[in-house]
């Protein structure tokens, strides 16, 4: 028999690696900005060209490559950070594994400038394909600019798999925040097909997400500052009122690398337990600073999963942090801290998605104690909420048995009868609704098919490319993130459709002057950003095309609140709409 078994060329070995290294352009612009930093760049620029599928530009002055380094740095595992394998356990390097430029090389046509501050002259490289296509002097500044030009040139099929330009920069966007915030200390600008996106100037953490977020972010923020031993944590959290509905906002580093960890994630949820509203999820930036021995990054290709040695530990601290944070800036009261940490880490705190509305009556800040309290009034917090639980079960149950007692007194012989034309209607919880039928019986969720009908509703608007809109009294400007106010662009047509009017206004500012008809008391701003950031989180969750999308977002942000009370003749209406889809 022949032997089969062969070693692979390098470019294809090079390809091969670079499918889990260089997921996307916004993975190149990632390795690249870990360079520039390792690299002890002050300043940083980043070039986009059509959501760097034609070009991703990034300009340091840092310290430079020498010759001999800068034909070294596009071989397979050659670094700069890594002498033997104990080092893995001293990082404090971005990168390490001497991957990410092989990597590119193999998929791009890469082009290197770079100069060191002890030489005249700097050099610049050119590698296609992992092939060595240019070499020669150069007059240039200081530091280095390396330029990736038509990814994936040479993998067709892999470049067709990518995303529209607004979601692929929509993730260069996301790895360019995640970067500024955790170096604040760093200059940053962000250019993308000739335009300004970015402008960051060295300051503060604080600045640094005002410059990203927003103005209105100011107010918001909390410091939250917390020291052991073995961990400290730093950074800031948003005020409870300020939570949104979606998980962006949300960013954890580790020795100033960005990772992604739900454990961590449910440390702080447990902190803001009882202060969130349902759905809600609050803005945190949270840096952990921990010895590199008790931390694993090499986990992952994209260094965004970590092990810790003590994870429980961790959790213990970062829940004391967030409350004593939250405590000192009088939206909650103050905690005992002398608790056992090692408590249930597995029951959902009541912020999370797990909590149910109730009754509107009741008022989570209800009679809040002072920050000198003791844990006992914490409990406080919940006992309203318990009550009237209590009550609207019993209320429950008794609407039941008064239905059990209709139906078993009705005539036997009704199997033939017809229904009334209001036919009694059984609301349980201010949420269910429980209908007798020809058929039998039919319980529905009435947000649910509030928001079916509105899906339907949407939908018939694109059909008929006709949507209806109502003049606002006084216009609204709202100001959006550079990747929202682009997304925002290119779904004009369709968000026009579904009966908002509204025009640019300025730098990443909108105006609105028209709203849907059917939005009732809904803050036409709220309104508009619940939309972009429901539409957003549609797309990473389920695959739709954009009218559809859009229409699933309006339905999901316009329709009755979860055990919102409805009149007879609202509920009557449900039923009719419903069973007319």
């Amino acid at each position: 028999m022949p032997d089969i078994v062969h070693v692979l060329p390098d470019h294809i070995a090079n390809q091969i690696a670079a499918g889990e290294v260089v997921q996307r352009p916004a993975s190149a612009v990632k390795e690249l900005l870990e360079n520039s930093i390792d690299a002890g760049a002050n300043e940083i620029k980043v070039y986009i060209q059509e959501a760097g599928k034609t070009l991703i530009q990034v300009v340091d002055d840092g310290r430079g490559m020498s010759e001999k380094d800068a034909i070294m740095c596009f071989e397979r595992h050659a670094t700069s950070k890594l002498k033997d394998a104990k080092d893995l356990f001293r990082l404090k390097s971005m990168g390490f594994r001497g991957e990410a430029l092989a990597s590119i090389a193999a998929v791009a046509q890469v082009e290197l400038k770079t100069k060191t501050d002890d030489l005249e002259l700097g050099l610049l490289v050119k590698v296609e394909a992992s092939d060595l296509c240019k070499q020669e002097p150069i007059a240039m500044q200081n530091g280095t600019s390396l330029s990736i030009k038509n990814l994936f040139f040479n993998l067709p099929a892999r470049r067709n798999f990518l995303k529209s330009n607004p979601v692929e920069f929509r993730h260069i966007h996301d790895e360019f925040q995640r970067i500024s915030i955790a170096h604040a200390g760093i200059k940053f600008s962000l250019h993308h097909n000739n335009g300004e996106v970015y402008n960051l100037e060295p300051g503060k953490l604080s600045k640094r997400i005002v410059q990203i977020f927003g103005k209105n972010y100011q107010q918001q923020l909390i410091p939250c500052q917390e020291e052991t031993p073995t961990v400290r944590i730093s950074g800031y959290v948003g005020k409870p009122t300020f939570a949104k509905k979606t998980r962006g906002e949300q960013f954890f580093f580790v020795n100033h690398r960005f990772i992604k960890n739900h454990y961590l994630n449910h440390a702080v949820l447990k902190a803001f337990e009882g202060l969130l509203k349902p759905e809600a999820h609050p803005f945190y930036v949270l840096f952990i600073e921990i010895d590199p021995k008790d931390v694993d990054v090499n986990v992952h290709p994209t260094k965004t999963e970590v092990k810790f040695t003590d994870d429980r530990l961790l959790y213990g601290v970062i829940v004391a942090a967030v409350r004593q944070a939250l405590a000192t800036s009088n939206v909650a009261p103050s905690i005992d801290f002398d608790i056992d940490v090692n408590f249930a880490l597995f029951s959902p705190p009541k912020g999370a998605d797990q909590v149910s509305e109730s009754d509107k009556k009741y008022t989570q800040f209800k009679n809040i104690p002072n920050s000198n309290s003791s844990s006992k009034n914490w409990e406080l917090l919940y006992e309203n909420a318990h009550d009237e639980e209590l009550i609207s079960r019993e209320q429950a149950k008794h609407e039941l048995q008064q239905q059990d007692r209709m139906l078993l007194n009705s005539d036997p012989h009704s199997g033939h009868q017809k229904i009334p034309p209001n036919p009694q209607t059984l609301c349980i919880h201010n949420r269910f609704l429980l209908r007798q039928v020809k058929s039998g019986m039919v319980l529905i969720d009435q947000r649910a098919a509030h928001e079916r009908i509105l899906y339907e509703r949407y939908l018939e608007h694109y059909r008929q490319n006709q949507g209806v809109s109502q003049s606002c009294l006084f216009p609204s400007q709202l100001s959006l993130n550079p990747a929202d106010f682009d997304l925002v662009l290119s779904l004009k047509n369709e968000i026009q459709m579904l009966g908002f009017e509204f025009e640019p206004f300025g730098k990443n500012c909108i105006v609105i002057n028209g709203v849907p008809p059917e939005i009732g008391k809904l803050s036409e701003k709220d309104l508009f950003e619940d939309l972009i950031e429901q539409f957003k989180m549609n797309q990473t969750e389920i695959a739709l095309n954009k009218t559809e999308n859009l229409a699933r977002s309006m339905a999901k942000r316009t329709a009755i609140k979860i055990s919102e009370k409805l009149a007879d003749e609202e509920i009557s209406k449900i039923f009719d709409l419903l069973f007319a889809c």
